[in-house]
């Protein structure tokens, strides 16, 4: 089942289910979704948005709602955090399983050994690599420095 579908079907669920707060944090989703849409439109791109897109919009979402969390939390506004935070778990619904430490290093040793690279000037090749197959699995901020680490 695509993404798309998978969400569509979770947003009824929720209706018919009364999951107010569910059913907003997927209604957010949906309009992130269709902004995409539209803006793929303007390039003449009919296709639409893809799956792997899709993972690299939740997964920005995620990571603007962890922002803002830790930002409620610095300012004493509790109640703030804990919505955000509860908008988190109901994105990471969609999103694959994240990649361990383990899984992570391996992944990048696998990258470096593939596009052949031997200093920093291949990093970009290296993080194109992973993008590509771990979109939604990995947290680039972090795999970045390991990258740079195993090539510096």
């Amino acid at each position: 089942m695509e993404m798309r579908d998978r969400i569509t079907a979770a947003l009824k669920d929720a209706m018919r289910a009364k999951e107010a707060d569910r059913l907003s944090t997927l209604r957010l989703i949906n309009a992130a979704i269709k902004d995409r849409d539209i803006a793929l439109r303007g390039t003449g791109d009919d296709a639409g948005v893809s799956d792997a897109d899709i993972l690299a919009i939740l997964g920005k979402m995620v990571k603007q709602r962890q922002e803002s969390a830790r930002a409620y939390e610095e300012g004493g506004r509790l109640e703030l955090a804990e919505k955000e935070l509860a908008e988190i778990k109901v994105i990471e619904d969609f999103l694959p399983r994240q990649l361990s430490e383990a899984e992570t290093a391996a992944a990048i040793d696998a990258a470096v050994s593939e596009v052949g690279a031997e200093s920093i000037r291949d990093m970009g090749k290296v993080m194109a690599v992973l993008k590509h197959k771990y979109t939604g699995q990995m947290d680039f901020g972090k795999a970045g420095p390991l990258v740079k680490g195993r090539l510096g």
